[in-house]
């Protein structure tokens, strides 16, 4: 059922110059089917540069609203319009405005995980790859990152050469994740190497043996010479692991570290976008493309 399900989305893309991008939390039956999967950032990157005139994004609205900033002239649909990030919606252009009347000298270091709204009031955009090597290279001493907190605190360690100033804000998914948890997951198992996304607790972070992205903890995995690892990440990660790498052993830090936004998309919402009965169009105007894509350009300019 699920081949059949993969052969008519595979068709059906092909005779509708589709391109399918997949967020790496995605199950494994979606990724199958997508022409790309990876990190959001990565993602609209190479929807830039395919030449399919549609994109359908396997992933949360911010990452759609990513894919059309950066590329206006094509047709992109989020497979299932429910699925949202928590993260991205938590703070407002409004909110952060009044923000930066306080802290006037202070730039604006977002991360993607933001609206396109909340972009347009950013000075530099950051990947969690990238946000270290930007929050250097800004030539600004004092930084207002948002939303993060997590994330933020991990880059103010890195960058103690910098002011920081931080606003109570994060991935929950990520942040559920306690001291003890860790803890449990080494003595169940001793000989694995704990990997972790930086957008967990500080206190969790501390304890890894590797901090970052999800591109850069799967890359990391699969070339270790080491056998056994603990993926402090989103539990598809561990599935996408486990085919990657049968020859390894891959354990989730926690059964609770699951993003029910991710999970909202399914292989029906893929094969029902692509026969027009599914997904929701991604429409900005010019203006909102043109103020938001700013800060993603200065990225790119810094090196991200």
């Amino acid at each position: 059922m699920i081949k059949d399900v993969q052969d008519k989305i595979l068709k059906l893309k092909a005779e509708k110059d589709v391109c399918i991008l997949a967020h790496s939390y995605m199950s494994e039956d979606i990724c199958e089917v997508a022409d790309f999967t990876g990190d959001s950032y990565a993602l609209s990157v190479k929807a830039k540069t395919s030449p399919q005139s549609t994109v359908i994004m396997c992933g949360v609205r911010f990452m759609a609203e990513t894919v059309k900033m950066l590329s206006p002239q094509k047709k992109v649909l989020l497979a299932n319009p429910q699925a949202g990030c928590p993260m991205a919606e938590q703070m407002d252009r409004e909110v952060i405005a009044e923000v930066k009347k306080m802290y006037p000298d202070y730039a604006v270091v977002a991360y993607i995980n933001t609206t396109a709204s909340l972009k347009t009031i950013a000075d530099v955009c950051v990947t969690s790859s990238s946000a270290v090597k930007i929050c250097r290279a800004i030539p600004q001493k004092n930084i207002l990152f948002i939303p993060d907190i997590n994330l933020g605190t991990y880059v103010k360690n890195q960058v103690p050469e910098k002011n920081f100033k931080l606003l109570s804000g994060g991935c929950p998914t990520h942040a559920k994740i306690e001291r003890a948890d860790v803890l449990n997951a080494k003595s169940e198992h001793p000989e694995a190497l704990f990997l972790v996304h930086p957008e967990c607790r500080p206190e969790v972070v501390e304890l890894a043996d590797y901090v970052g992205s999800t591109a850069g903890i799967m890359d990391f995995a699969e070339k270790s010479d080491k056998k056994q690892f603990i993926i402090g990440t989103e539990n598809s990660i561990v599935q996408h692991l486990q085919f990657k790498c049968p020859d390894k052993q891959f354990y989730p830090l926690s059964k609770d570290l699951v993003c029910h936004n991710m999970k909202a998309t399914t292989l029906i919402d893929v094969l029902n976008c692509l026969e027009g009965r599914g997904g929701e169009e991604i429409i900005m105007d010019g203006q909102l493309i043109a103020q938001s894509v700013k800060c993603i350009e200065k990225m790119i300019e810094y090196g991200g």
